[in-house]
């Protein structure tokens, strides 16, 4: 092969270039010498500081407040922490360390699990403030405006889960009035290497999957944290309707370089042979099993039920001969 293309032997690869003219020899150095040149100062807006008030400060400025750090990836959860909640799930009756008010305690006690059983239920997914907590792995990408290339949106996907999208852009919330939604409406912003996101107008959900509920009028704050391969989520919940304080946790995922969240084509089946119309529940009066898990593990039964004082250290003098083990129920 000839003609400025690449010419096969059978012994060796060789590149062919046509012959230069003199005036594209003049073109070319030309070129080279305004590369370098751009180089050059290139390498100097870095390694100086720009003049203040100049336009390389502000895009500098700009630049590194906008930077952050990437979260891209396939991210696997680990359940060596809290697996017995977030696996097979919390026992019922057990509050300890969950600043609920007296709605939300009246909320789980007369909670039925069978409830999942109906179809409105079974492919229902988590909320924003409680998918963090499941079993699913989570896929997060960052979305890039192909102009400024300033990260305009994260996006997270858990295995149960739609899209979620995080603005960084710094558009306002919408009005109280706006549909609320599984994954709520979330703002991103950068606090050093962390990111830090609101999100409002979520759909009522559950801070515990034992019946204790969270309302539609809770706001979420989320602070992301990477450490090496380890992206840390700490979740902080207020809800002015059935928590007298934040609630407030943290869980760890692992960055898993062979993952693949596969798709999740949810059916509803009839799961439970029921009269049409009913639907599972317990009256307050049917309430004697949310003492069982204090009575086994030989806890007050005032310190099962919750409260913002069972979340700190100083309730321990309250638990007098409280056992260091406590074996989880049959399930």
């Amino acid at each position: 092969m000839t003609c400025q293309g690449v010419l096969l032997t059978s012994w060796k690869r060789q590149v062919y270039s046509p012959p230069v003219e003199p005036m594209d020899i003049v073109g070319r150095a030309a070129d080279i010498v305004s590369r370098a040149a751009i180089a050059a100062l290139t390498a100097a807006l870095v390694a100086r500081p720009a003049p203040s008030g100049s336009l390389a400060q502000a895009i500098d400025d700009a630049t590194r407040a906008a930077a952050g750090v990437d979260f891209t990836g396939e991210w696997a959860p680990r359940f060596h922490e809290d697996q017995p909640e977030r696996v097979p799930g919390p026992e019922l009756g057990d509050y300890l360390g969950i600043p609920i008010n007296r709605a939300a305690r009246m909320r789980g006690e007369t909670w039925e699990a069978s409830i999942q059983t109906l179809w409105e239920w079974q492919c229902r997914p988590h909320s924003a403030d409680y998918i963090w907590r499941g079993p699913s792995p989570v896929r997060i990408w960052k979305e890039v405006d192909p102009v400024s290339r300033q990260i305009i949106a994260w996006h997270a996907e858990w295995l149960r889960s739609i899209d979620r999208q995080i603005y960084m852009d710094g558009r306002p919330h919408p009005s109280e009035s706006a549909p609320h939604t599984w994954a709520g409406f979330s703002t991103g912003r950068w606090e050093g290497d962390m990111l830090t996101i609101k999100t409002t107008h979520l759909k009522e959900g559950y801070v515990r999957r034992n019946g204790l509920p969270r309302s539609d009028k809770a706001t979420l704050t989320e602070h992301w944290l990477l450490h090496g391969d380890v992206l840390t989520a700490a979740t902080i919940v207020d809800d002015p309707v059935y928590l007298t304080e934040p609630f407030i946790r943290t869980t760890d995922y692992e960055l898993d370089l062979h993952q693949q969240n596969p798709p999740y084509p949810c059916e509803v089946v009839e799961e439970v042979d029921r009269p049409k119309g009913s639907v599972p529940h317990k009256l307050p009066s049917d309430t004697n099993f949310v003492t069982d898990f204090a009575k086994r593990c030989g806890i007050p039964i005032d310190a099962a039920k919750g409260g913002a004082e069972t979340m700190y250290p100083e309730y321990k003098s309250k638990l007098p001969g409280t056992p260091a083990t406590c074996v989880a129920a049959s399930r």
